[in-house]
Order: structure tokens, then C-alpha cells, then sequence
């Protein structure tokens, strides 16, 4: 079969709102603290755990490169998952939509310089792909007993050529 092609986007908050949040500054600050040196920006991504605790982890990612074949998706039934990159690294967000399991009409999301994503508990997504340059990366999601990892192989890979 031949490999399906999958185009990018630039994230926004708008074209991710299915799948998670942005996180990212934007607009006036909530509140300036700090005898007024710092700009806090409040609550940017809603976590969400079946049980279990947050936790802090964090990845050091090897660069991918395009083209890139998306042979796999996972999705955390359990959990929210943010990944707040620390090295400056852009990284590619595969997300699909569920249709009784299976992943499908697949969306592909590049980063842009100081974003960061919160992927909804149960959003299929691709692996950690920081592109160009290796990433380093905290991760906040849940620790806890049992299952939180579903994954789904495609038969047909989609093939990412080119970043908008």
C-alpha cells in the first residue's frame, strides 16, 4: 500500500482545542507578582486524572527528521500528559481523532518557539518528535497503578514531508 501523506499546521489554540491545550503566554498577564517583576500567566492547561497523582518527569528526545512516517499512535486513557519543552526545541504533534478504538483523520501541529501542549486524557498521539535538533523536555502526568497506555499500529504509514 502506498504510504498516506499527512499535513502540518502551525499550532494554534483554536486548531488544537479537540485534543488539548496550548500552552503558551498570549495577551496581558493575570496578575503581576512579585513586588511586580514577574507576569504570571494562570492555569494554562486543565490536567486531568482518573486517579493516581501528577508527576514531573523529564525526556531527552533524539531529533527526527522529516520525512517522517507515523506508523504508531498511543493515547492515555488515565491521564492528561503535558510536554513543556526546556531546550527551545520545535516539535511535532501528530493527534487523531477515536472512532471505537481506532485513530482516525489524523492532524499534524508544528510548535513554534515557547509552546508547549496538554494533550487531553484519551487523545491518540504520535511519539515525542522534537524535529531538526535534539529536545529536552518536562512532562507532567500521571503516576499511578494499572494501565495507561493504549497503543495502535497503522498498516498504511502517514508520511509527514514538509512543516508549514
Amino acid at each position: 500500500m502506498t504510504a498516506r501523506r499527512l499535513t502540518v499546521a502551525p499550532l494554534t489554540a483554536d486548531g488544537f482545542a479537540a485534543y488539548g491545550d496550548v500552552i503558551a503566554m498570549g495577551g496581558a498577564p493575570d496578575r503581576i507578582i512579585n513586588q511586580g517583576m514577574c507576569a504570571r500567566y494562570h492555569d494554562r492547561a486543565a490536567l486531568d486524572f482518573a486517579d493516581g497523582r501528577p508527576g514531573l518527569s523529564l525526556f531527552d528526545a533524539k531529533a527526527r527528521h522529516l520525512p517522517l512516517a507515523v506508523d504508531m499512535m498511543e493515547r492515555h486513557p488515565e491521564g492528561s500528559q503535558a510536554f513543556i519543552p526546556v531546550s527551545g526545541a520545535r516539535f511535532l504533534i501528530v493527534v487523531a481523532d477515536d472512532d471505537d478504538g481506532v485513530p482516525v483523520r489524523l492532524n499534524a501541529f508544528i510548535t513554534q518557539s515557547e509552546q508547549s501542549i496538554n494533550l487531553h486524557r484519551g487523545v491518540w498521539h504520535g511519539v515525542l518528535t522534537p524535529i531538526g535538533a535534539p529536545g529536552r523536555f518536562v512532562v507532567v502526568d500521571r503516576i499511578g497503578s494499572g494501565a495507561n497506555l493504549e497503543e495502535h499500529w497503522f498498516e498504511t504509514p502517514y508520511i509527514v514531508e514538509t512543516l508549514s
